[in-house]
């Protein structure tokens, strides 16, 4: 499983920004990834490990700076936990498969579900 690379392999296996992003929890620049505008097809996994992470379907324009979906492809796929750094409480979001970091989840989206899963896009492949 490749959450159990060294730091070493990760910096082999991944560019800095996303090493940073996905393994020392980083964040991207607001507006940096070419996935903030919605995809109309296929799904989008961890650039870390390959798991499928997020559907096209639950993407939307939430004019954050950053890809935002209502939910994950299947529950188990992604990790919800307590993030209390910065001085906040938010819930951070984490590739269940590989443990990186992806982003937040945060209350307030358009949809149903009301959520809105802020996702580095550094962190994530589109595929058709």
């Amino acid at each position: 499983m490749d959450q159990e690379l060294s730091a070493s392999e990760w910096k082999e296996k991944l560019d800095d920004e996303t090493y940073r992003v996905l393994r020392e929890h980083g964040t991207e620049r607001p507006f940096s990834s070419s996935y903030c505008e919605p995809k109309s097809e296929g799904s989008f996994s961890c650039k870390g490990c390959g798991a499928e992470l997020f559907d096209a379907a639950a993407q939307f324009d939430a004019g954050c700076g950053w890809p935002s979906f209502d939910a994950a492809k299947e529950p188990d796929r992604i990790k919800e936990i307590l993030d209390r750094s910065h001085g906040m409480v938010r819930v951070e979001v984490r590739c269940a498969s590989c443990d990186g970091h992806l982003g937040h989840l945060f209350p307030d989206g358009p949809t149903p579900s009301g959520h809105r899963y802020c996702i580095n896009g550094v962190c994530l492949n589109h595929q058709r």
